[in-house]
């Protein structure tokens, strides 16, 4: 009885495997992401990817960055940007932009003072909106400024698109 329990689970576990983690499917127009990512909060990352963007600026490159720190949006005020993003005939998202930087984040799209206390399915579902209904135009980098820690939004984004790199501050 125990090794026909076993083979059950074997064949089960199998057939879950089988079906694997989600295609990855690249973001339109964008031709490699990279991702910062730190252990703690903190640390310096949204700075280091800020720089990295004027170094690819400086070497005229089309840069995109996408805040995907849903909690607590950072990118508005490090790159001086208010407003909201405009909407395409397609319903996309226009990112808005300075210092030659292309720039999309929930800072955006909620109040500055309103507090987001989303879990599970809201913020993958957030996360997939700005990955997937944002137009990027085309974009030689985009940089995703990850959350703080490991959680829903590093596998999210980490299984749904093709990763060129990863930086750990």
């Amino acid at each position: 009885a125990s090794s026909s329990r076993d083979e059950v689970l074997q064949d089960k576990r199998a057939r879950i495997l089988s079906r694997g983690l989600p295609k990855q499917k690249p973001i339109e127009g964008v031709k490699q992401v990279l991702v910062m990512a730190s252990g703690k909060g903190g640390v310096g990352k949204s700075t280091t990817a800020g720089k990295i963007f004027l170094i690819f600026v400086q070497s005229t490159k089309e840069v995109g960055l996408l805040d995907a720190d849903i909690y607590g949006p950072s990118i508005p005020k490090m790159m001086n940007l208010k407003g909201n993003p405009e909407l395409t005939p397609k319903n996309l998202m226009r990112p808005l932009k300075n210092y030659g930087i292309a720039c999309m984040s929930m800072g955006f799209l909620i109040e500055e003072t309103a507090p987001i206390v989303w879990r599970g399915l809201m913020v993958m579902s957030a996360v997939e909106k700005l990955l997937r209904q944002v137009d990027w135009g085309q974009l030689d980098y985009l940089v995703i400024d990850m959350p703080p820690g490991t959680g829903d939004v590093q596998l999210s984004v980490s299984q749904n698109i093709p990763i060129a790199g990863t930086y750990i501050v």
